[in-house]
């Protein structure tokens, strides 16, 4: 069949809570789709990062151009605020894909601004919180590239800025400008994280749809979404892959994701030890995943224990590490109020975001417990942004490391702890603490 981009429509949908889908499993799926969409003449690709090397993307983004070849010309990974990436981490990620066809997305240069989502608008969705206008804005290689074919390529999974991620929050902030990005975080920071994650209809996620019905309507993009998680024997498992071009490719994808992402754990917990995998968080910007995916089931005055080997910065951007240094994470009030007195972060308030995003409220404690190289922080760079610092190694050891299990664990000594070998994976809760 012919694609006419103004048409909107699921074009492929397979998975469920049962499914686990292989490599062959998502490439049948794929060719499905692709094949429906018919022959094409210039396609760029949007996958995530490094950072979301779990989502698939990768592999699928490699089957897109075994699909396409060279009518695959540009592949532009979704960066948002990240570092680029490496040319070993795009051979890892994308495989054969040519490194060639990679460029590099600059979220403070290289980006135009498509319209304005009204201020009212904003004010109304935001219940009053904030009181502006919101910049769509995208990479300006997706106007001015004259494709015929956009491919969104990403993971749909709860998400601490707009509930549940993916879909069009690939393209206005995976490949969205500094203004875009830092107001659209502070819509939802202020909002309230716990009001936000796990849910496909939030705020941000407004300011998204309205942008893409008045400013983006006119541009081919064909969302390919993922849903992966850790399955009962502790495994990454993908349970579904969606492709379409309108919301309701987006909505099957968020209730998969709900349904395998989601654990409703018995009674708060006490004791909670996240595992940070070396090759994906080096920073607190990522790691702190570890506080958003899990402040919904830890008690009041429970602790939380980040083992993160590779950590060596709080912020991938150096502005935002620099402002994340200076004013800490010490909760809501305290950066509100440093919101209002500083400039620097009023013109950042991604950062500010991330501040609010990164502080238990004085609810429970956060200890990170960083590697020992040279390159990673120090205890006294912990505990001067407001965290707790311990030792690694004697943590390790403490808790039995190599014989935990996603889950409860029960230590020698009768302590009870919970375990979260990869937090970017799902979202932890008690029924005090969310309605579904």
């Amino acid at each position: 069949m012919s694609f006419h981009f103004r048409d909107t429509m699921i074009y492929y949908q397979n998975g469920s809570s049962q499914h686990n889908l292989s490599h062959e499993d998502l490439k049948k799926s794929l060719i499905a789709a692709l094949d429906k969409l018919g022959r094409r003449h210039k396609i760029l690709a949007i996958p995530p990062d490094y950072t979301r090397l779990p989502s698939r993307a990768g592999e699928l983004t490699e089957m897109v151009w075994e699909y396409y070849g060279n009518t695959l010309t540009d592949v532009l990974p979704a960066l948002g605020t990240h570092s680029p990436m490496t040319d070993e981490q795009i051979s890892h990620m994308f495989g054969k894909t040519p490194r060639s066809l990679f460029r590099i997305h600059d979220w403070r240069h290289d980006v135009i601004t498509l319209g304005e989502v009204p201020s009212y608008y904003v004010k109304e969705v935001s219940e009053g919180k904030v009181d502006f206008s919101w910049p769509a804005q995208v990479n300006k290689l997706l106007v001015e590239g004259n494709f015929d074919l956009i491919l969104s390529i990403g993971q749909v999974v709860p998400h601490e800025v707009v509930g549940m991620a993916n879909y069009n929050k690939n393209i206005f902030v995976g490949t969205g400008g500094i203004e875009g990005i830092n107001k659209s975080h502070f819509v939802g920071a202020v909002y309230g994280m716990e009001r936000m994650m796990g849910r496909a209809d939030t705020p941000v996620r407004k300011l998204f749809n309205y942008a893409s019905k008045n400013f983006t309507n006119q541009l081919p993009i064909v969302y390919v979404l993922t849903v992966v998680g850790i399955n009962k024997q502790g495994t990454q498992q993908t349970y579904g892959i969606f492709v379409g071009d309108d919301v309701d490719v987006f909505d099957e994808a968020a209730k998969l994701s709900l349904e395998v992402n989601f654990e409703m754990v018995e009674e708060p917990l006490k004791k909670v030890i996240v595992w940070l995998d070396p090759t994906e968080f080096k920073s607190t910007w990522l790691g702190n995943k570890s506080i958003y995916r899990t402040r919904m089931a830890i008690a009041d005055g429970g602790e939380l224990i980040v083992l993160a080997p590779a950590l060596k910065e709080f912020g991938e951007d150096k502005e935002i590490d620099r402002l994340i240094r200076k004013y800490g994470y010490h909760g809501t009030e305290a950066t509100l109020k440093a919101v209002s007195e500083n400039e620097e972060l009023r013109n950042n308030l991604s950062a500010a975001a991330h501040l609010i995003h990164g502080s238990s409220e004085g609810r429970f404690t956060i200890t990170y417990c960083p590697g020992k190289n040279p390159e990673n922080l120090s205890k006294e760079e912990i505990e001067s942004v407001g965290f707790r610092w311990a030792d690694i190694d004697e943590m390790m050891k403490n808790l039995h490391f190599n014989e935990l299990k996603d889950g409860y664990n029960t230590l020698p000594d009768g302590e009870k702890i919970y375990f979260i070998s990869n937090p970017a994976l799902g979202l932890w809760a008690h029924k005090d603490r969310f309605e579904f």
